[in-house]
């Protein structure tokens, strides 16, 4: 019954972070990345939640920053800090669909971010990336608008 009822609340979790999105970024709780300032990934090593006096609309999402200079680093140049796939997990897309992500499975591979859908994903995710990134963005866009 207990095991039952883990795999209901792990459902129920997938279907409200994802909600079927057609948004081209993966959006929880309104933000995107779940409100993890994008930027501090690469000057910082680490995930840095952003906060609500730095932020910026892009991409129809709201894109959170620890500070100012990285909110104007990032209005520079979104492209070159936001992750690819949109936030959504990079397995996911190379398997031609969206899922939602962890924050604290970052990676950044030849300069780009990347997010899966938990560590195990993450995982497989690092063993075959090079061939799975090829997929993922053969698929993504046809995939980025679609639910």
């Amino acid at each position: 019954m207990k095991k039952t009822i883990l795999i209901i609340i792990v459902l129920l979790q997938y279907v409200n972070d994802s909600n079927a999105q057609k948004s081209p970024v993966f959006i929880s709780n309104g933000k995107a990345i779940k409100g993890y300032d994008p930027v501090a990934f690469f000057t910082d090593s680490k995930a840095i939640k952003g906060i609500d006096s730095f932020s910026y609309v892009w991409n129809e999402a709201t894109w959170l920053f620890a500070s100012e200079n990285h909110l104007n680093e990032f209005k520079l140049n979104p492209e070159k800090y936001a992750p690819q796939f949109g936030g959504y997990c990079a397995y996911g897309t190379a398997g031609n669909h969206k899922a939602p992500t962890q924050t604290d499975t970052w990676t950044i591979v030849n300069n780009k971010l990347y997010f899966n859908y938990n560590q195990a994903v993450k995982q497989k995710w690092s063993s075959q990336q090079d061939s799975l990134i090829k997929k993922a963005e053969f698929h993504w866009p046809t995939l980025k608008n679609k639910e």
